[in-house]
């Protein structure tokens, strides 16, 4: 197998470069990477590779020049896709406000009204050919034809369906007959966000309940496209040699092995803008005495967020633990340039492992505990008034229909305000064992495959489809 990697933002960087994804692949055969990498960041990545670094080549992707047609074609199909599927989260993607240049903003009005009128099966289609074409004319589409007649590809995959930048690569290989494929990077993409960046002959999904969504929100794509892998996202959970016993570890947070750890799980500035008041608040309870035990909060904000936001809150609480992602921000402001260095995985599988329980907003990180077999307490109460979203946090995001088998499994509990915030944490505290049964259910939803073998399970897929 002649292998074609896409690698087009940090959440692919971490699922295929931190583990041994490239290892095992540079066994089968070469390897062609295209990436976003900056070149002075690659040594570590490479090194992992120890004896097939000559199997493995690296290319950064070229600059993408985005023209007016494609656009607005990949923005009116983003739209059609949000009107048809009619998801929650959709509807409240296509009431946000317009940014950027007039330019920008009038591009995005056509793009709005194409979509509209092309809101169906076969609109989207017809869409998606139009928009395939007007790519197809790029300079950039030449000159990935060129490279992959040179490195002869047996197969691409794509580690994220969603960047435009991919888009280009994908149609020049299409247009030599090399088959394609993508991965489903997370449990939300399908019901959240628009439409697959670019048309896929394969796609590789987390479970049986992520192909049914799949089927479901692309009706164009059938059951044989579709193939169950589970997660490399989750696979460091399943290696008990990146441990740390856990007096070590709190001694590396600065933190007494004795006492509680609380973990609070930051989402991004956009979709979780009270973060920074949601952690004051439970700080205010841990100070007051309202949470049993003198817990101990360690803070992690998404890997997007700078951290900036949480400034005053670390100084009125200096006993905040705050624990920023090793993520170097390559270019400030665009998510796909937030670039993971190796010791942060480490470092999740061992908070993972070692915190007594996680509070976050509506986050994948209620996965990442549930494996674990960790309580979850979701926050589901707002402190500005009125809230961000024009609706209560609870008819908000536990509305969204990838969140809603959460709460229907009662795999985590809702504090819709600071007093269940409360008492859920309390009686976790007391008694971790509660609702471990639903835990359970909803991991075996959304992950139904083992831990550890992701990776494996990809490449042999991929080397079926080469074939």
């Amino acid at each position: 197998m002649n292998l074609l990697l896409l690698v087009p933002d940090g959440v692919g960087v971490r699922n295929f470069f931190l583990g041994d994804f490239l290892s095992r692949a540079g066994e089968k055969g070469e390897v062609q990477v295209l990436h976003v990498v900056p070149e002075e960041l690659l040594a570590p990545y490479r090194a992992k590779l120890n004896g097939l670094a000559g199997k493995v080549h690296w290319q950064p992707f070229i600059s993408q020049r985005d023209e007016y047609l494609s656009f607005t074609l990949r923005n009116a199909l983003a739209y059609a896709q949000m009107r048809w599927a009619d998801t929650q989260a959709m509807r409240y993607n296509l009431r946000l406000p317009m940014t950027g240049t007039w330019r920008t903003q009038a591009a995005r009005r056509a793009a709005r009204l194409i979509g509209s009128a092309a809101a169906s099966s076969r609109g989207i289609q017809l869409l998606d050919h139009w928009h395939c074409s007007a790519v197809a004319r790029l300079p950039e589409v030449d000159h990935y034809r060129r490279l992959f007649k040179e490195t002869k590809p047996s197969v691409l995959f794509c580690s994220h369906q969603r960047p435009p930048v991919i888009i280009p690569p994908v149609l020049a290989a299409r247009s030599l007959g090399i088959p394609t494929a993508t991965f489903i990077f997370s449990w939300d993409n399908l019901t959240s966000k628009g439409r697959i960046a670019a048309p896929f002959d394969h796609y590789l999904v987390w479970s049986e309940h992520m192909r049914g969504e799949l089927l479901r929100y692309y009706p164009d794509v059938v059951p044989e496209q579709v193939h169950i892998v589970g997660t490399p996202q989750f696979d460091a959970y399943a290696d008990d040699s990146l441990l740390w016993p856990r007096v070590e570890f709190f001694k590396r947070i600065n933190a007494d092995p004795s006492r509680p750890l609380l973990c609070y799980s930051g989402g991004d500035a956009g979709t979780c803008p009270e973060d920074q008041e949601h952690v004051r608040a439970l700080m205010n309870l841990v100070r007051a005495g309202r949470i049993d035990n003198r817990p101990q909060v360690l803070l992690r904000p998404a890997p997007v967020d700078n951290g900036s936001r949480y400034r005053e809150v670390c100084r009125d609480y200096p006993e905040l633990i705050y624990a920023q992602p090793t993520w170097l921000h390559t270019v400030p402001g665009d998510w796909t340039r937030v670039i993971p260095l190796g010791d942060d995985l480490q470092f999740l599988a061992n908070l993972t492992h070692h915190a007594d329980l996680n509070i976050n907003l509506a986050s994948t990180m209620t996965l990442d505990f549930a494996l674990h077999n960790k309580p979850v307490v979701n926050i589901a109460f707002d402190v500005a008034s009125p809230p961000p979203f024009g609706k209560p946090l609870w008819e908000y995001y536990y509305k969204f229909e990838h969140y809603r088998p959460v709460v229907e499994l009662g795999a985590a509990r809702f504090a819709r305000s600071p007093e269940e915030l409360v008492e859920h944490v309390n009686a976790y505290l007391k008694d971790p064992s509660l609702d471990s049964d639903n835990r359970r259910r909803l991991v075996e939803l959304e992950v139904s495959t083992p831990l550890g073998r992701s990776g494996e399970r990809i490449i042999e897929v991929l080397e079926t489809i080469a074939r």
